[in-house]
């Protein structure tokens, strides 16, 4: 079933890659836009239009807009980042400059908002209601990571408000404008937008987990981008909270260094995510962060079979089997 909304939409997305012109400005979104990924966001829209009694390609053009509005974030995250990669591939900045990755990023967004204006008026106001609602808070939560590194302290509590706005509001975007374009009313779908929520907490902190401990070829970015940039991730945070004294010194000397090589301050922020446990105890939050997106499915007033097309994408996601 996943794989059918897979091809669906990637068939939608191909017939949307234009030519434009001027093509400087639009080639990268192409690029961007065709370099792949998960598509996660538009089959979570898919798979909630068709959850709830609705024909899930009414749904694909709100699919396009939650995946063209994640990329255009992304284009921008990599600028502010410095990114060298993004799925394996260099960045838009990278591959053209920052100038124009940060004007096509800009044209990106107008054309996730175009996306909507087929749908009739009444369903178009909730659509763009609840897709601006979330740009704001997407926007919001970039805000808080990049000030993040020049606080002097971070709460766990503040790193979790922050990957909510900015990865998981979008995941329950797209479920909910999924199910209300299947013919729920707004408040009716309210919970696919939770379940979203919590599916995005977990998601993002396995992603973290990732940038330090995954595989090179297999994760898609550089590893240990969180330590080059000093971010304090709820890893570091953890590692702080169940550090000695001197395991603590350690870790906070070496988030505020910037080696032009940076090889061995990567080891050694590992080593103490390692020693501290700090590395099993995101993995066991991720876990609850999965469960509870799980019990929400539970509350989906839909069949037992097409709940347990949610359940089978939340493991698979997990497992980065999508």
């Amino acid at each position: 079933m996943i794989a059918s909304y897979q091809q669906a939409f990637l068939a939608y997305l191909e017939e949307s890659l234009t030519e434009r012109v001027p093509s400087t400005l639009y080639e990268p979104a192409n690029y961007i836009l065709g370099l792949g990924g998960k598509r996660i966001r538009p089959v979570l829209a898919l798979l909630a239009a068709d959850a709830v009694g609705g024909e899930f390609k009414s749904a694909l053009p709100a699919a396009l807009a939650v995946e063209v509005f994640h990329n255009f974030s992304l284009v921008h995250d990599d600028i502010m980042d410095e990114a060298p990669l993004r799925r394996g591939k260099p960045t838009v900045h990278e591959k053209w400059n920052a100038n124009t990755g940060i004007l096509s990023g800009d044209v990106m967004l107008v054309m996730a908002y175009e996306c909507l204006n087929d749908y009739p008026p009444a369903l178009f106001a909730d659509l763009t209601q609840l897709f601006s609602k979330t740009a704001r808070e997407v926007c919001e939560g970039q805000q808080y990571d990049m000030d993040f590194p020049d606080q002097e302290s971070v709460s766990q509590e503040e790193y979790l408000k922050m990957i909510r706005l900015k990865t998981a509001v979008l995941l329950g975007c797209s479920l909910q404008m999924g199910a209300m374009i299947g013919g729920l009313s707004r408040r009716e779908s309210e919970p696919f937008y939770a379940f979203g929520i919590q599916l995005g907490l977990a998601f993002q902190l396995q992603d973290d987990y990732l940038d330090a401990f995954g595989d090179p070829a297999t994760f898609g970015k550089q590893v240990g981008g969180d330590i080059i940039e000093n971010k304090k991730t709820l890893l570091y945070l953890l590692a702080l909270e169940k550090g000695d004294e001197a395991q603590r010194s350690t870790l906070m000397d070496l988030f505020t260094t910037t080696p032009e090589d940076s090889t061995e301050k990567i080891e050694k922020a590992k080593a103490i995510f390692r020693s501290t446990g700090a590395d099993n105890s995101i993995q066991a939050l991720m876990e609850t962060y999965t469960q509870n997106a799980l019990k929400e499915v539970d509350k989906f007033k839909i069949s037992s079979e097409k709940k347990a097309a949610f359940k089978a994408f939340s493991v698979q996601l997990m497992e980065r089997k999508l």
